[in-house]
């Protein structure tokens, strides 16, 4: 056993700082989240609701598997595009200031994520991965991470995509890159504040940036839940004839008629299980 630990220390290492990292920014958001979720609340529900412990769960196995995994399909595709898209097209983005390309990576992954999250409703298969994101039935910010890992992988598979076909993202990005930030972190944040149980609009603001009340209305249980696909930038949804934001108005009721289980295995396995 000693011998084992010595062999492994430094990888057992790295995982324990990972997990110290990632309960380190569980409890930031949490300290933002919570008070707001307290003091503007949309629905009074205990912040101790149903399946909390199951999208904690989410949010540590998708930050350690997701983040590990990614970076094989992501050479893959960037290797494909190489030789798909003209290299003039790909100097594009390279050639941009700082400012710009982190704009023009926002539009261009939103758009990316918006047909990767547009086609997990439209494709039986795929929707049985992306149901249990919707099985929520009590919304606010950590229902953003409940999510099946190949559902998460999609979806920033696809966001990246446009990045690298326009030369905004080398192959291995650094964690600095204003592309990269302006994708996952930027987009990553906002989500969390979209799908929080605060009781927010925006006014005129709803045209640029989506709201909770937008998002809302895409785990709504019944008519619009195939609409408001963006995260970030609602003109995207009226873009593609997906935009729907009835002005005062919010859902009655959330979760999806795909019947999910309720358990952390159940849901991994339950797209890889026969219908009856």
């Amino acid at each position: 056993m000693t011998e084992f630990l010595a062999a492994h220390s430094g990888a057992l290492t790295n995982f324990a700082l990972s997990i110290l990292r990632l309960a380190t920014w569980l409890v930031v958001i949490s300290i933002v989240f919570v008070p707001l979720e307290r003091l503007a609340s949309l629905h009074r529900q205990p912040i101790g609701r149903k399946a909390l412990l199951l999208d904690v769960s989410y949010y540590f196995l998708n930050a350690l598997l997701v983040g590990a995994v990614l970076a094989i399909p992501l050479a893959g595709v960037a290797w494909l595009l190489h030789f798909i898209v003209p290299s003039s097209v790909q100097a594009l983005g390279a050639t941009l200031p700082v400012p710009l390309k982190f704009i023009a990576a926002l539009v261009l992954g939103e758009i990316g994520g918006y047909w990767g999250h547009r086609i997990q409703h439209e494709i039986p298969w795929l929707w049985r991965l992306h149901a249990i994101h919707h099985s929520a039935e009590q919304i606010d910010f950590m229902v953003n991470v409940r999510a099946h890992p190949l559902d998460l992988l999609l979806t920033r598979i696809t966001g990246y995509i446009p990045l690298y076909a326009f030369g905004l993202l080398s192959p291995f990005p650094s964690a600095s890159d204003p592309a990269l930030a302006a994708f996952v972190f930027g987009g990553t944040l906002w989500a969390y504040f979209i799908h929080s149980n605060i009781r927010l609009r925006f006014g005129w603001l709803e045209h640029v940036l989506a709201s909770p009340a937008y998002h809302h209305w895409h785990h709504t249980k019944h008519d619009h839940v195939n609409h408001n696909y963006a995260t970030v930038l609602p003109f995207v949804d009226r873009l593609f004839g997906t935009h729907h934001l009835p002005k005062g108005e919010w859902p009655a009721e959330y979760g999806s008629d795909t019947k999910v289980p309720d358990t952390l295995a159940g849901q991994l396995a339950f797209p890889f299980r026969r219908k009856h």
